[in-house]
């Protein structure tokens, strides 16, 4: 029921973010590389992207990359080449609640070593995403405390980029989140912050809502009573499909009234824009004529953004939906025609 929404749609990850480990560092000796596509016609190879423009792990084993070898075994050449544009782009890992000390610390320690930079996003606050698809979160503010301290146990000294807590702070704002909840999750996005910063090669990045959802007068305050002054920035538009042009503006106005803090912004499926029919309410969720943004990267078109990224990961549900699966979950469909429609 909000137009606004940008993050309440990834209940479903839990089952794709699995105990990396072994597995995953053996996975990753393919993807130590530079550049594109390599290795022999058995399996297709997903290797990194340039560093200089682009320092984010690419996952040789996400929910894209295994569509893409599936596609590939079943000779279906054309489609697998469409989502190579999705699984050859370093995607956020969001963290579920089962083993999070295991997963940032599998995903760190195959980023580290293909010497890259591990993208993950911290989706838990208790009471998160007002009971809609995504809804849940730990189950109380101890929970959550102890969720934070595992991850950043996982995470360690490696190098790690959070996108804390998607739409946390907006649904303190546009009424979303209940008043009785509001104290407690400040504090918690506060000490959350706090802890991550600690960490010795570790950015955060704390979430604030996207351009269309309202005026940044509107969130530089709780953005403040979250934690904002001690992290590294803010991010836009997760999971969200406001321009990078529309982005950027939000960004800048509401880095004005927060001491000049830095922003990345999701780019995964903003390509065209945000969908302007049909539910008003429901616009964020699954909308058709999407397309890929700019692949994620360190060179952007302001000093003030760090970085485009993908955030939301491309061809994953955004909840049950026009057709989709839970929110989470792999779609096809939904993945192949984002890709077509940025080839056109």
């Amino acid at each position: 029921m909000y137009g606004s929404r940008g993050a309440g749609t990834f209940a479903g990850t839990r089952a794709s973010a699995v105990v990396l480990g072994a597995a995953l560092l053996i996975a990753g000796c393919s993807s130590s590389g530079d550049g594109g596509d390599e290795g022999d016609d058995a399996a297709p190879r997903i290797t990194q992207q340039p560093k200089e423009a682009d320092p984010f792990w690419v996952n040789p084993d996400g929910n894209a990359a295994k569509a893409l070898a599936d596609l590939e075994k079943a000779g279906k050449k054309e489609q697998a080449e469409q989502i190579r544009e999705i699984a050859q782009q370093p995607t956020g890992e969001w963290i579920s609640p089962e083993n999070p000390e295991e997963q940032a610390r599998g995903f760190t320690e195959a980023a580290d070593k293909a010497g890259r930079t591990a993208l993950l996003v911290l989706y838990n606050i208790p009471h998160r995403d007002c009971g809609q698809y995504s809804g849940g979160g730990a189950a109380d503010g101890n929970a959550y405390r102890a969720f934070v301290d595992s991850v950043a146990k996982g995470i360690g000294d490696r190098s790690a980029t959070v996108i804390l807590e998607p739409d946390a702070v907006l649904h303190l704002v546009d009424g979303c989140t209940p008043e009785e909840f509001h104290e407690e999750r400040y504090d918690l996005l506060k000490g959350a912050v706090a802890k991550l910063t600690s960490l010795k090669n570790t950015k955060v990045y704390l979430d604030a809502g996207n351009a269309g959802w309202g005026h940044p007068d509107q969130i530089f305050e709780p953005l403040k009573w979250a934690g904002i002054d001690q992290a590294d920035g803010f991010s836009v538009n997760v999971s969200n499909f406001y321009t990078t042009e529309e982005s950027i503006a939000y960004g800048k106005q509401l880095s004005a009234k927060v001491g000049g803090k830095h922003f990345v912004i999701d780019t995964s499926r903003n390509g065209n824009g945000p969908y302007t029919e049909g539910d008003p309410g429901e616009r964020w969720c699954n909308p058709p004529g999407r397309a890929l943004g700019e692949t994620p990267t360190t060179k952007t078109a302001d000093p003030l953004v760090d970085a485009y990224l993908w955030v939301k990961r491309p061809g994953e549900s955004d909840g049950e939906c026009k057709g989709g699966p839970k929110a989470g979950q792999w779609w096809s469909d939904y993945a192949l025609k984002l890709a077509q429609a940025s080839d056109t």
